[in-house]
């Protein structure tokens, strides 16, 4: 197991906090970044949003909401918090914004979870 990460203040990288306080400086930076990700990852709607754009490639905000079903206020705020993390992208085209995966930050999120589940030895019995 990885020992806590100790930076200074100021070389800290920046933290998305989405449910409030967190004791992060416990924990590895990879610990703190996998638990960013899962948290993005825990609502519905953004996998829906994320599939949506995965199987179109692209997609605009008012096609999210014809397909999704829910309301332009409420797709917008998803949008943003998976933005504001990266998993995607953005591009102004009028009056409209078109909305793709990140394809670099797609590799590293799926790299960062697949460490996390590969080094569990499923194979092993376990004692409990």
């Amino acid at each position: 197991m990885e020992s806590p990460a100790r930076l200074c203040d100021t070389c800290k990288p920046p933290k998305v906090n989405i449910m409030g306080v967190t004791k992060a400086d416990l924990f590895t930076d990879t610990q703190n970044e996998l638990a960013a990700y899962a948290r993005i990852f825990a609502h519905p709607a953004r996998i829906a949003i994320i599939q949506h754009l995965m199987a179109s490639n692209t997609c605009c905000n008012s096609f999210l909401v014809d397909e999704l079903g829910l309301s332009q206020p409420t797709i917008s705020q998803h949008l943003r918090v998976l933005k504001q993390i990266g998993i995607i992208q953005g591009s102004v085209e009028g009056a409209s914004v078109n909305y793709c995966i990140h394809p670099e930050k797609w590799l590293h999120i799926k790299n960062t979870f697949s460490a996390l589940f590969e080094s569990y030895d499923a194979s092993t019995p376990s004692r409990c």
